[in-house]
């Protein structure tokens, strides 16, 4: 389990900004230009840097959440499973 330590900024911790992205996303259903989806991002806080959001989109393509198609991202639909049970 990934645990932010305890002094740190809670809104700049990585998967909160991955959340952040992911808010983003849902409210377009096509490929959006990365360079849109880093403005918006970039405008939201004055601490967030270029970096968090390369780590932050880096952090949900390798958990499978985004694809890419040339400099255009966007939220990956196939993964709507649901749990239903624990095991």
């Amino acid at each position: 389990m990934i645990l932010p330590h305890p002094e740190s900024n809670i809104s700049l911790n990585l998967m909160i900004l991955g959340a952040e992205i992911i808010k983003q996303f849902k409210m377009q259903e096509n490929f959006v230009l990365i360079e849109t989806v880093l403005n918006k991002f970039l405008q939201k806080d004055i601490k967030r840097t270029p970096d968090m959001f390369i780590n932050a989109l880096t952090f949900l393509y390798a958990m499978g959440l985004i694809e890419k198609k040339a400099y255009r991202i966007k939220l990956n639909q196939r993964n709507k499973y649901i749990q239903r049970e624990l095991f």
